[in-house]
């Protein structure tokens, strides 16, 4: 066969080059590029193109050394991408063309050719995806590097190459979106340029110019993007008639929540679909963007239902016998044990509209029955202590404080938990063994693991509620606050993790609570 560029067109990747993104790699490509090529394909009702629709290609810039920048310069910045899941309890999957990519570039060979672009009027946006540890401090780096090392400082760099070359004016102005997954993530990355150009010594007007025209958004992003198939690569390349080495899986959900004014949404009109267009973009799966002032909502609803429906779920899943979040799914209990979870308990926590926060719920079912996605509950099981405190406590102490009543389903949990790290320490491996007689290992910071280790191995272990009343004591576990004084909290934990112990049999536990 013959490879993608070969035998179809280059659609928008000769369009101006009005973003540039620091990161070639799945992600980016599977998500951001892909809402972008989707704005550049929209049409109106004749099929032709709409009024206000995008026209504007990327430029991908490799963060590090060794990149896929060759391949991609060979593809033409083509690719496919392959968009795998359920929507509203259907199994489906759509494939899409992206062609809104120029080119990339490797700044620790053409290091020249980064800083052209800096200087380009054309330039509006710039995204980027260098891993959470690419926005970090690190010294040594200079603005006469050629690259600075860190993306800050290549950052820094760059935009100080544009303040020079158009004096500072407003026609330079830029978009910022990093989608790195920390918190706060455009603040935190504005604060290290700012922290770079001051120890560099640059003008009082290039920080004049960086807090008036330059706009760095804070993002929550969210998709899973499984990368290139490669066990059944062969089977997708017959099926479209061409190999592609760029070609790259994901879901069919996607959100993007951005935390800028709404007038760059004029700028970069991701998920602005018309909503007369007599084709949808890429198939049907709509890009989904939300421009807001104020993200925090949007984070919190998907830590609460979509991490907190994971960690609420995956322990006394695995417990039942159950590898992945599949086959909980499968298994019509533990469907029905999250659905009430997710709908009873946490979402009357949360402040937005009742219906939205509904719909995300039902999207969330859908993305954990995905049939092309396997998630090792063991892999989601790393670390559950702070997850849990993170994910989860907070819904249940908000749903005491609102009810006067305890969220039975989230306390079992709670107990499911316990259950989980019951295990035995030796040699630095802590591991537990489930009904079934598997022995698994339970990963997670060493103190964590010796705690319980202490207590399941001691007096308390054989005392339910002396074991639950010592792990809740644990305020640094906790957020920094002990669950003793939490009403009823550890009678109720108590009483699950008995009737766990004695049942010795999860599944069994949870159809007994759904009654």
């Amino acid at each position: 066969m013959k490879a993608l560029h070969e035998v179809l067109e280059r659609k928008y990747g000769d369009s101006p080059e009005r973003v540039l993104q620091f990161g070639e790699g799945n992600f980016l490509r599977g998500f951001a590029d892909w809402m972008i090529d989707c704005a550049n394909s929209e049409s109106g009702a004749d099929g032709e193109k709409a009024a206000g629709a995008y026209e504007g290609s990327i430029v991908l810039c490799q963060p590090i050394r060794q990149g896929m920048g060759e391949i991609i310069n060979r593809q033409k910045g083509m690719y496919t991408l392959l968009m795998r899941g359920r929507e509203n309890g259907v199994a489906r999957e759509e494939a899409a063309v992206i062609s809104s990519v120029s080119r990339c570039i490797n700044p620790y060979e053409d290091y020249d050719a980064l800083l052209a672009i800096a200087r380009s009027p054309e330039l509006q946006v710039i995204i980027s995806n260098t891993t959470e540890a690419g926005i970090a401090w690190q010294d040594g780096c200079a603005l006469t590097d050629a690259p600075p090392a860190s993306y800050p400082a290549k950052l820094t760099a760059f935009l100080y190459e544009r303040y020079t070359a158009f004096g500072g004016s407003a026609e330079s102005r830029l978009l910022v979106l990093p989608v790195e997954l920390i918190d706060d993530n455009g603040s935190t990355l504005r604060h290290l340029v700012r922290r770079h150009a001051e120890e560099w010594q640059l003008p009082e007007g290039f920080l004049a110019w960086l807090e008036k025209h330059v706009s760095f958004a804070n993002t929550l992003v969210d998709r899973i993007v499984t990368g290139y198939p490669r066990e059944d690569i062969a089977a997708i390349e017959a099926g479209l008639g061409y190999t592609d080495d760029l070609l790259v899986t994901s879901e069919l959900f996607n959100l993007w929540v951005i935390e800028a004014d709404a007038a760059w949404g004029d700028v970069l009109p991701v998920g602005r679909a018309n909503p007369d267009a007599s084709s949808k973009p890429s198939g049907g799966v709509r890009a989904n963007v939300i421009w807001t002032d104020n993200a925090a909502p949007y984070k919190k609803r998907k830590v609460r239902i979509l991490n907190g429906g994971h960690t609420s779920m995956v322990l006394a899943g695995y417990l039942a016998g159950h590898d992945t979040v599949l086959d909980c799914m499968q298994d019509a209990t533990f469907r029905e044990y999250l659905r009430r979870l997710l709908f009873d308990e946490v979402i009357p926590t949360l402040d937005l509209p009742r219906e939205d926060l509904e719909d995300f719920a039902r999207s969330v079912i859908d993305r954990f029955d995905n049939p092309y996605i396997r998630h090792r509950l063991l892999d989601i099981s790393l670390n559950s202590c702070s997850k849990f405190a993170a994910r989860c406590v907070p819904s249940l102490l908000a749903y005491r404080e609102a009810t006067q009543k305890l969220p039975d389903l989230l306390v079992f949990s709670l107990a499911a938990f316990m259950a989980f790290y019951r295990g035995t320490l030796r040699d630095g491996t802590y591991t537990g063994v489930r009904p079934d007689g598997t022995v698994y290992e339970i990963r997670d910071d060493a103190q964590v693991l010796a705690f319980f280790d202490s207590l399941w191995n001691g007096p308390v272990g054989k005392d339910p509620q002396a074991l639950v009343a010592a792990v809740l004591a644990r305020s640094d576990f906790w957020n920094g606050q002990s669950l003793l004084d939490v009403p009823g909290l550890v009678e109720q934990t108590a009483a699950h993790l008995r009737q766990i112990l004695e049942q010795g049999d999860m599944r069994r536990s949870v159809a007994a609570l759904l009654q």
